[in-house]
């Protein structure tokens, strides 16, 4: 009896003792850019190799956060052992809920602007979902530090997969969204991920200023669409309730929207899709995002500042494009040049989100922008013309 109850006694003193050394061993698993899978996926062209990953990244407070995302490397036909150059690809809007994510869709290499491209050229494509894509989680849309953590982790994983071969230098390029994630991505890339080397960023119709972006664009219902996303998933990220800026039923309303609707190419929307869109419309007409609390604090905080973004930069933007005001994006540039930094800016004709990085010559002008950084050339300026 003695014998066992001394055993007892002794193994409640060894628990503590086993759980704080199992502590740091739980952390460095999870630690930020830790690689957790690599599954290969069947898509693309003959010339690629896929793989769907999840990897650990971590949010603006710390805390460990499972992400997913895609690899996509040239398939070699001689093996070499030399580490490919990287390209981070920041999506644009696929939507705010966990099924919306890029890698789940059979979309993903027809949807990703100039894959084939940047794989002809012989570059590694990374490209995250975000938080909240692919994971159970809430979606940041739109919030710089969360967004750029999971773009940055999701290079430093892509280098744990021998087949990859990935280097640690790359260039990060997104469109609309991800034009806000490559902003933000150029930002914290030296204080967040110092051991990789950021030599370009380039970002095609880019939110800047977003209580500006969400009260400018030009489409009334995509401007609405917008705002559904944003407030919806910003509530659900902070933890703010939707009555500062609907009723009850158009709080709901916005929900739907947000909850149901990924965007999938070549889909017209729904009649409840197109009904919604009008209800918001209408709570929002004498309201302003922008200007409300807490939303308001939201997109200040979640604005990137032009000094912010180091080293050299290149923005695309349609003169006419209806989703992100032009005025708005050319403000940003010109703030940037007045603080004497580089800039590289394509103005496309037209009013075509998407052409900004979708449109052969700017994908390629892009492209050739991003080969010259690799290769160690100064950075063009057009200051001197905007």
């Amino acid at each position: 009896m003695l014998r066992t109850l001394l055993s007892a006694i002794l193994l409640l003193i060894a628990l503590p003792a086993t759980a704080l050394a199992q502590r740091p061993a739980q952390r460095q698993a999870e630690s930020p850019g830790t690689l957790i899978s690599a599954e290969p996926v069947s898509g693309g062209t003959d010339a690629m190799r896929s793989w769907r990953i999840a990897y650990w990244t971590s949010d603006a407070q710390g805390r460990a956060i499972r992400v997913t995302g895609m690899i996509v490397a040239p398939r070699d036909r001689v093996p070499s052992p030399a580490p490919r150059r990287v390209i981070a690809w920041t999506h644009g809007t696929w939507g705010v809920v966990e099924r919306c994510a890029p890698s789940l869709s059979p979309d993903f290499w027809q949807a990703t602007p100039a894959l084939a491209e940047m794989i002809a050229r012989g570059y590694l494509v990374v490209a995250p979902d975000y938080p909240g894509l692919g994971s159970p989680m809430a979606h940041p849309y739109l919030i710089g530090i969360d967004t750029a953590r999971a773009v940055l982790d999701a290079v430093r994983a892509a280098r744990s997969l021998r087949e990859a071969r990935a280097g640690a230098d790359f260039a990060v390029w997104g469109e609309s969204q991800g034009g806000h994630a490559a902003l933000w991505t150029g930002a914290e890339a030296a204080r967040y991920a110092p051991e990789l080397r950021l030599l370009g960023t380039a970002a095609a119709a880019p939110p800047t200023d977003l209580a500006a972006n969400l009260r400018s664009g030009s489409d009334a219902n995509v401007r609405a669409m917008l705002a559904a996303y944003a407030a919806y998933s910003w509530s659900r990220h902070f933890g703010h309730p939707l009555s500062s800026l609907f009723n009850k039923t158009n709080a709901g309303v916005a929900t739907r929207l947000a909850r149901n609707n990924c965007v999938e190419l070549g889909k017209k929307p729904r009649l409840g899709t197109i009904l919604g869109i009008a209800a918001i419309r209408g709570a929002l007409r004498s309201k302003d995002m922008g200007s409300t609390p807490p939303w308001a604090g939201i997109a200040r905080a979640n604005s990137v500042a032009p000094g912010a973004v180091p080293g050299p930069l290149l923005i695309a933007q349609g003169s006419a494009d209806t989703v992100v005001a032009p005025a708005v994006t050319l403000a940003f540039a010109r703030q940037r040049c007045r603080a004497g930094a580089p800039l590289r800016y394509i103005s496309l004709p037209g009013g075509d989100h998407g052409a900004a990085a979708r449109d052969a010559g700017a994908a390629r002008t892009t492209l050739d922008w991003i080969d010259a950084r690799f290769a160690g050339a100064r950075p063009p300026n057009d200051c001197g013309r905007i």
